[in-house]
């Protein structure tokens, strides 16, 4: 069985790099992209339409016409049954909260990997697999088993030693505003309060994790200067 996902986000890059990571995992396929509540209300009428539907709705709980859970929360109003994966850099627990009462079954917080996002991914396919083979439980650690896939495995590894969440959380946003131009290690400091040997330190780890890249640019008297450029995929620190 193969699993139809929407991607709701409303960073174009952001978009496409969700999109690549769905494509990537065996048994998923992207059935659309939305960058706006009114977009994506439009992309699950279409996919209906065809007669594929969607399983599964990745949603970033900022939009720019409203906010993702008014967005799901009409979507059940209206019937909509869809399970959703909120992906968002929201930490807000009381916001958490809230998108569990309305039936999110995962929150993957940005930035994040591939893996991340794959992981929780195959845990969800195994999880539907099990829940529509049908029969009853017949025992409580059955149905604890059951619900125990969706769970997230313990992260790997940490962030290197010396660097924290909220603070690359703060790079990734910095490097993604400016997706076009990157940025260069001084020029991350300098936005973000810090110096420049832990500004390059963030974004050496961004270029590890393979959400950014790095350039040489060359400065006005000649000597060139590494510059980072966000490639859209998402790193965590636990860790697409």
């Amino acid at each position: 069985m193969t699993l139809r996902v929407l991607v709701v986000e409303d960073d174009p890059v952001a978009a496409d790099a969700h999109a690549l990571y769905v494509s990537r995992v065996p048994g998923f396929e992207v059935a659309g992209k939305a960058h706006s509540r009114a977009a994506a209300l439009r992309a699950l009428e279409d996919a209906a339409g065809r007669g594929g539907g969607v399983d599964l709705i990745l949603l970033d709980l900022y939009l720019p016409d409203g906010s993702g859970l008014d967005l799901l929360r009409a979507l059940r109003a209206a019937g909509h049954s869809e399970d959703v994966f909120a992906v968002t850099s929201a930490r807000d627990l009381t916001m958490i909260r809230e998108g569990v009462a309305l039936g999110v079954v995962q929150h993957v917080l940005k930035p994040f990997t591939f893996r991340t996002l794959s992981d929780r991914l195959l845990r969800y396919a195994d999880f539907r697999a099990t829940a529509e083979a049908g029969g009853e439980a017949v025992s409580q650690d059955e149905v604890d088993r059951t619900l125990s896939v969706l769970r997230a495995a313990p992260a790997a590894s940490a962030l290197p030693k010396g660097l924290s969440s909220p603070t690359l959380a703060r790079v990734t946003d910095r490097l993604r505003e400016a997706a076009r131009e990157g940025l260069t290690a001084s020029e991350a400091a300098a936005a973000l309060g810090v110096n420049r040997i832990t500004a390059r330190r963030y974004l050496e780890h961004l270029v590890t994790t393979g959400s950014a890249e790095r350039r040489q640019r060359y400065g006005q008297v000649g000597r060139p200067e590494h510059h980072y450029l966000w490639r859209g995929g998402p790193a965590s620190g636990g860790g697409p």
